[in-house]
């Protein structure tokens, strides 16, 4: 084939005719430019991230056998300037993460931080620019054909990143650091950029029939076309399809019906992936779509790879669910395999039994390495030897203890099925998938970990861990205060066995300090304080007054963490950045949005 019949091929319109091949050669540029951003987003993102990783490896280093660390305490003028108006900043004053609400029951979305909405707005006009680019507008039917196929070309051009963006396993998390929450509110935005070329690609072929034909007339040639092309059809088809996502994607619908969403989400998209796929038959523009495909199938391989290896033989995996005061429980789940866990992560929990097609993330707040007993009994049987080290590590289990929260659907069956059990507890079979994100705060010299509730299960872990890396001289920490706040005293059961455990563990008390906060407390005797480094106060803290605190006692450069609600998030993050020209923080927040 001549490169002028593949360009041929590459123009032709809907309908069968032909465009300029100037015009066809400037959609090639076009789906060249977008694709160069892409690469400069994540090759931006993968440099700063990499820049970061050996900043803190260095510091990390240094400080090892270094009390004072005042050479990191102080920030980089540029860098801090750079976090508080831009990286660490809300859209406008200090709202955030905390959520509007139509109700205290239904809530319709968060505000994008500075950053986000600066990127987010850029790429919008970045598209509205590569539609509009090079348009003919002196000729009302020429301009409204390159329009119509620019903006079918750039709507099949963003279906890659957005099916990319949607997967788990996204390698771009990876190499930029950047959270599954801002890739979810990407994937999000992009998918209505999506659905906007998709919808202005249908109305400029209709208004092009309307326009050549008359208004009668052209209704006509445009219901018969649905009725009997299947170019025709299936492109509308696909439109249609893209229409409802959007429709049934707002937040309140997500929030309140989110199993119905979820199962109409993946038919919707599904739907208009193939109805496209048919609409591009014969066309270049379809090879793209095998990217699109090739990234859902390995993505979904990649998901189902973990669930297998992790989950399937030595007996399975298994959960014991049991029922914890304040409407909470407590799932400890027994894997088949040993996973190794580092703070941070999170995982998605299957219970057949509870909810056959549904899985959902939480935390990971405890882990321990068990030997299993019954294989290592029968195999030293069987050998008639003694097994060694490296015997018993193979067939160890990993324990994961999550504490969930009753809310609505899933949570709430699972409430109810372990509340009316004998004990309050029960087993069931299970699969976990992940682990999933994960953080490091061992180059900081102070750690400051805030909590609201549930948002405890997030920072167990990291206290344990910098707690054991102090005691064996492997972390540059040397303050670690850990802030939670709870509506009533019953709630410190959640955690109460762990607490203990790292409550013993070895110098703890030269470098840990625990605040509790209780909000409701029934009557004043509830609230005491075990010791100097455990303490106990009734109401809400003062954010600002804390964190000023630690900017004044604390040691070399700060992390300042919070997992919790949206309101809290919001408070920490103004009393940071009110402090980030004069102290090296860093501010970081877990939260899990869809």
């Amino acid at each position: 084939m001549s490169s002028i019949q593949a360009l041929e091929g590459l123009v032709k319109r809907a309908g069968g005719k032909q465009e300029d091949p100037t015009a066809g050669l400037e959609n090639i540029d076009v789906q060249h430019y977008l694709g160069r951003i892409w690469w400069c987003f994540v090759a931006v993102f993968t440099l700063y991230q990499v820049c970061l990783f050996f900043a803190r490896y260095v510091r990390t280093v240094s400080c090892l056998g270094n009390d004072t660390q005042r050479y990191f305490a102080q920030p980089n003028f540029w860098y801090a300037r750079f976090k508080k108006s831009c990286l660490d900043a809300p859209l406008f004053r200090t709202r955030h993460h905390r959520e509007f609400k139509m109700s205290s029951a239904i809530g319709v979305g968060t505000l994008p931080s500075r950053l986000q909405t600066f990127f987010l707005v850029g790429y919008f006009a970045v598209n509205v620019g590569f539609c509009c680019w090079k348009i003919d507008y002196s000729n009302f039917s020429a301009g409204a054909g390159e329009l119509l196929s620019r903006s079918g070309i750039m709507a099949v051009i963003n279906m890659i990143p957005l099916f990319l963006l949607a997967g788990r396993n996204n390698p771009i998390i990876k190499l930029t650091g950047i959270s599954f929450d801002t890739m979810n509110l990407i994937h999000r935005w992009f998918g209505r950029i999506v659905i906007l070329e998709a919808i202005a690609h249908t109305v400029c072929w209709m208004a092009n029939k309307i326009h050549t034909k008359g208004a009668t007339v052209g209704w006509m040639t445009i219901q018969k076309s649905i009725t009997t092309s299947t170019f025709i059809m299936t492109g509308f088809i696909g439109t249609v399809a893209f229409v409802f996502l959007l429709i049934q994607s707002p937040s309140p619908v997500r929030h309140s019906f989110y199993e119905v969403f979820l199962h109409g989400h993946i038919i919707g998209a599904a739907l208009a992936l193939g109805a496209v796929w048919v609409h591009l038959d014969g066309r270049p523009q379809q090879m793209m779509l095998y990217g699109v495909l090739a990234l859902w199938a390995m993505e979904r391989t990649m998901r189902f790879f973990r669930l297998a290896y992790g989950n399937v033989g030595n007996g399975g995996t298994k959960a014991d669910v049991e029922v914890l005061p304040g409407d909470a429980l407590r799932v400890t789940v027994r894997m088949a395999r040993p996973w190794r866990f580092r703070p941070g992560q999170h995982a998605y929990l299957y219970m057949p039994t509870i909810g056959l097609w549904t899985n959902h993330p939480f935390s990971v707040a405890w882990s321990e390495e068990e030997e299993d007993l019954n294989t290592m009994s029968t195999i030293t049987d069987e050998k008639g030897l003694p097994m060694n080290r490296q015997d018993i590590l193979e067939h160890n289990k990993t324990s994961l203890s999550f504490i969930i929260r009753r809310r609505t659907g899933f949570t709430d069956k699972l409430f109810k099925k372990a509340d009316l059990s004998a004990a309050g507890r029960f087993s069931t079979s299970a699969f976990i998938e992940g682990p999933y994100g994960g953080e490091d705060l061992s180059s900081y010299g102070t750690v400051m970990l805030w909590a609201a509730g549930i948002g405890i299960t997030h920072q167990v872990p990291h206290v344990r861990d910098i707690v054991a890396g102090y005691a064996n001289g492997t972390v540059a920490t040397r303050r670690l205060t850990l802030v939670w706040i709870i509506q009533s005293p019953e709630h410190l059961e959640w955690i109460r066995t762990w607490m203990t455990q790292i409550l013993a563990m070895p110098r703890r008390r030269e470098i840990l300090k625990i605040l509790l906060f209780v909000t409701r407390p029934r009557r004043q005797g509830e609230i005491h304080s075990p010791s100097s480094s455990v303490q106990m106060f009734p109401g809400r803290p003062n954010v600002q007054s804390l964190v000023d605190q630690e900017m004044q006692e604390g040691i070399g450069a700060a992390c300042v963490s919070t997992c919790g609600t949206g309101g809290l998030a919001d408070e920490l993050r103004r009393a940071v950045r009110n402090r980030e020209l004069q102290w090296n923080v860093d501010f970081r927040e877990e939260s899990f949005s869809w």
